[in-house]
């Protein structure tokens, strides 16, 4: 009996002493395990349990965290807003005796027939024919000879306007008997000149209106030089055969008179033009160049701007002027405009009730800007400063010595 108590203290010692940490694995020490008494083990309550397999760490495969594909909905693309695009201009069927525009020249009057085409598109009474050369020249006359093709087309399209412009090609050397002569030396400017004067002459001969339409600018400074040259050639040339030389210089140069490749189109935005090779015009380089002669064709042509004794709505020019009154009374007062008036022609009693005059010229603010009149205030407004004449005259007497200062 006492070996029998002495065994149970024994093994109860030993369970004591021994944690249950080291009897079972890492991975089975981890999870919750209730703890067995000594009951447990006398008398067959004790079972071993499997012990757990584990893997070395540098084994452990590391699952991948699945992350759940978030489904995402195609996001509708929007579509970019759509610009209306300009719609084309109607063409108006011209009339059978419509005034014929003839444009010779080289490539710069070829851009101007384009531009005039453009421009008078909606007129039935002006029709636009272009017949240019956009190679040729007054300097290679054995390759384009306009001495002898300009008055051929004036007969065969009998125009009421030529417009004329030349000069872009002519920088470089003119056979003149026989011989070469340099481009700009005298012989060569003499030469020139004569056959300027000449074509001007042969057009004008025929009895037609010419419109001369001088060189612009081009991107050396050397080509800009000889076209500002030659501009003074072409305008004594017209000027003296009876013709109109059309200056479009500042039109595609800046303020300091240099080449420019952009500028303001014919509605003051800011465009391109000139082409890529700076020697071409683009679309609205070409209006441009029309616009400078587009008004002289309408002044030449007044009665072809009308239809039926009916103007074009904004298309034709008026030259007519409007005149002013010889002596126009100066404006004293005007009427306030009520908020409530549904004329709008001011109130009826205020400043005295009467209406303006009609034959009114310059307002107080015209007088006073154009000669530094004001005009008087109003008798009793807060501005009339003139109280001597509109409060009595104040007397101050002076008040009688207190007794102390006696």
């Amino acid at each position: 009996m006492v070996r029998f108590h002495r065994l149970l203290v024994f093994l109860a010692c030993l369970v004591i002493a021994v944690p249950p940490a080291a009897i079972y694995s890492d991975a089975v020490a981890q999870e919750r395990v209730q703890r067995r008494t000594v009951l447990d083990f006398l008398f067959g309550g004790f079972r071993r349990r499997p012990r757990a397999t584990v893997q070395p760490r540098a084994q452990q495969r590391v699952q991948p965290r699945r992350t759940q594909a978030r489904s995402q909905k195609p996001k509708a693309r929007t579509k970019a807003p759509q610009v209306a695009a300009p719609a084309a201009p109607v063409m108006v069927e011209k009339l059978a005796d419509a005034r014929k525009v003839l444009v010779v020249g080289d490539f710069v009057a070829s851009g101007i027939g384009d531009g005039l085409t453009e421009a008078f598109l909606q007129m039935p009474g002006v029709t636009i024919e272009a017949r240019t050369n956009g190679s040729s020249g007054l300097v290679r006359q054995d390759y384009y000879d306009w001495d002898r093709q300009l008055p051929a087309l004036i007969d065969e399209i009998k125009p009421a306007v030529v417009v004329l412009s030349l000069g872009a090609n002519d920088r470089q050397m003119m056979a003149i008997g026989g011989a070469k002569e340099k481009f700009r030396s005298e012989t060569w400017t003499a030469e020139y000149t004569r056959r300027v004067e000449k074509l001007a002459h042969d057009a004008r001969g025929k009895d037609v209106p010419l419109l001369w339409v001088g060189m612009p600018a081009f991107p050396t400074a050397s080509m800009t030089a000889d076209m500002s040259a030659f501009n003074t050639i072409y305008r004594n040339a017209v000027e003296k055969a009876g013709g109109t030389f059309i200056d479009i210089w500042d039109g595609f140069v800046d303020e300091d008179g240099k080449f420019v490749v952009t500028g303001s189109d014919i509605n003051g935005q800011q465009v391109r033009l000139r082409g890529s090779d700076g020697v071409s015009m683009t679309k609205a380089g070409k209006r441009k160049l029309a616009f400078y002669v587009e008004k002289e064709i309408r002044r030449l042509l007044g009665d072809a701007m009308t239809v039926d004794g009916q103007k074009q709505g904004g298309e034709a020019v008026s030259d007519e002027l409007v005149t002013a009154p010889a002596d126009p009374a100066d404006i004293l007062k005007t009427q306030p405009i009520s908020l409530t008036d549904p004329t709008l022609d001011g109130g009826l009693v205020l400043l005295g009730g009467a209406a303006p005059d009609t034959t009114s010229g310059r307002s107080p603010r015209d007088r006073m800007v154009e000669k530094g009149d004001f005009a008087a205030a109003p008798a009793g407004r807060v501005d009339d400063f003139r109280l001597d004449k509109l409060r009595p005259a104040i007397n101050v007497t002076q008040a009688p010595a207190r007794q102390d200062e006696r």
